[in-house]
């Protein structure tokens, strides 16, 4: 059964930062917190203590100077889009960052960076730039990883995300507003961050000030080891607010892999619906502390069935490590290779039971997505001639043979960008639509046709992050 969702306009929204892609988190000040029982000079020493340790930042140039070298400018050129009116627009100009693992030229970056793109750039801080190939991408995790043709290249150092801690100092390189090579600051604010309840990834929040063009630029810990990619911000204005998310880069490493090795990713499951454990579940369970992921309901023909999952069971591990939220779980998961052996713990009648599962593959998510990205060209205006006055408002292109099998659907096109009506109505750049009225759309121009044909308003379905909603549109 598809869920109906109705996307309206929102006063915050996340925000994608390649100039088209961002990121940023808001933090605060520690508070002292000092006891009755300690004495006036003892309390003035602690409260002293955590000011001063708070005022000072820690010295970031060794970490810039070893490692900025391998973080990298990433131009796009777009690839040009045809409107419902006929028209056909010229491809824009985008920016993004990316950082180098290898010294044979591949690079880590976003997907929503290099998604679209008719061709790529990368600048590095000597100076030289090369072409670069897309080798793989994947719009669920949001990464993509490209190639340049160079060897002896400079590289970053890759770290466990999973031993950062919140409140750890971090700092990010990239290329906000085009400006190459910027160094911004900031502490983890939280972990294991979601914006979804399917979301494999568990994104690290950070008040680090990051910017469009930060999208794909590293992450990095006093180790100078790289946690996350930066990739999106949550923000009301488009630009920094204090709060900005990072993919942890060991979920980057594991698509990675993939992507070089198989050009495509492939996700476990084990079949189960999952939901948070409330504290009074987790103390009428007996479970301490409170976590996991409470298992809801058990797909009857999936590997969880066939390991022994019940309804009522609490997840409170996979092969070992502590599950402590549904995201954790659903991130876990999806990790593992389908066809490959797990061993689930879970909570039942009061004592841990250790189960073995088969794991599953996930179906495919769908298409990249594509995210809108500032111009750094501003682009010349229409004229309001209501000949030409669009009564949808996109620019669209149609679906390759691939993204329409990948996604699984009978047709649709993609949006490349949505203004007027589309915008108001929630529709945004990534969407394929799929129907207007109840009829499937096979491309451009049927879609124009159909739109020019219609009265005041059209139902528009869509398809989000392999999701469908359909959304009403009163038409310009």
């Amino acid at each position: 059964m598809t869920t109906q969702k109705y996307w309206r306009g929102s006063a915050a929204v996340c925000v994608l930062l390649a100039i088209g892609g961002a990121y940023a988190l808001s933090h605060r000040n520690a508070d002292a917190s000092v006891s009755e029982s300690q004495g006036p000079v003892s309390a003035l020493r602690a409260a002293a203590d955590i000011v001063g340790t708070r005022s000072s930042a820690p010295d970031f140039s060794g970490i810039v100077s070893r490692y900025g070298p391998a973080v990298v400018h990433i131009g796009v050129k777009e690839a040009a889009s045809v409107d419902e009116n006929g028209q056909r627009k010229s491809g824009g100009e985008a920016l993004g960052s990316g950082f180098i693992i290898s010294q044979d030229g591949y690079i880590l970056t976003n997907n929503h960076v290099v998604d679209g793109a008719s061709s790529l750039s990368v600048k590095l801080t000597d100076g030289r730039e090369f072409h670069a190939r897309v080798i793989g991408k994947d719009k669920t995790t949001d990464v993509a990883v490209i190639k340049i043709d160079a060897s002896n290249l400079p590289t970053v150092k890759i770290g466990n995300p999973d031993s950062s801690k919140v409140g750890e100092w971090v700092v990010a390189i990239g290329s906000p507003y085009g400006f190459d090579s910027t160094v911004t600051s900031g502490i983890i604010s939280a972990k294991s961050r979601s914006f979804s309840d399917d979301s494999p990834i568990p994104f690290i929040q950070t008040d680090v000030p990051v910017n469009p063009g930060n999208s794909g630029g590293p992450l990095f810990n006093l180790n100078g080891e790289v946690i996350g990619i930066n990739s999106m911000i949550y923000s009301r204005t488009g630009g920094f607010q204090g709060l900005s998310f990072a993919i942890p880069i060991d979920a980057a490493m594991h698509v990675k892999d993939q992507l070089v090795r198989t050009g495509h990713v492939t996700r476990g499951r084990i079949g189960v619906g999952v939901q948070p454990v409330s504290a009074d579940q987790a103390k009428a369970l007996g479970l301490e502390p409170a976590g996991g992921a409470l298992v809801g309901s058990v797909d009857p023909s999936g590997p969880a069935q066939a390991a022994g999952l019940r309804r009522g069971d609490v997840i409170i591990g996979v092969n070992d490590k502590r599950i402590g939220s549904t995201t954790e779980l659903i991130g876990q998961l999806a990790q593992l290779s389908p066809g490959s052996n797990a061993t689930i713990s879970v909570w039942r009648d009061g004592g841990e039971h250790k189960l073995s599962v088969t794991i599953g593959a996930q179906q495919s998510s769908g298409v990249a997505s594509v995210s809108p990205r500032e111009q750094q060209q501003e682009q010349p205006q229409e004229q309001p001639r209501q000949q030409n006055r669009p009564r949808l408002g996109v620019a669209v292109r149609a679906l390759t043979q691939d993204e329409q099998q990948d996604a699984s659907l009978p047709g649709g096109v993609l949006v490349q960008q949505a203004t007027g009506p589309a915008a108001e109505a929630g529709i945004q750049a990534g969407d394929i639509i799929v129907a207007v009225d109840g009829k499937v759309i096979h491309g451009v121009e049927q879609l124009r046709r159909i739109i020019a044909q219609s009265d005041d308003s059209v139902s528009v379905t869509l398809v989000r992050d392999g999701e469908e909603a359909s959304v009403n549109v009163t038409l310009g």
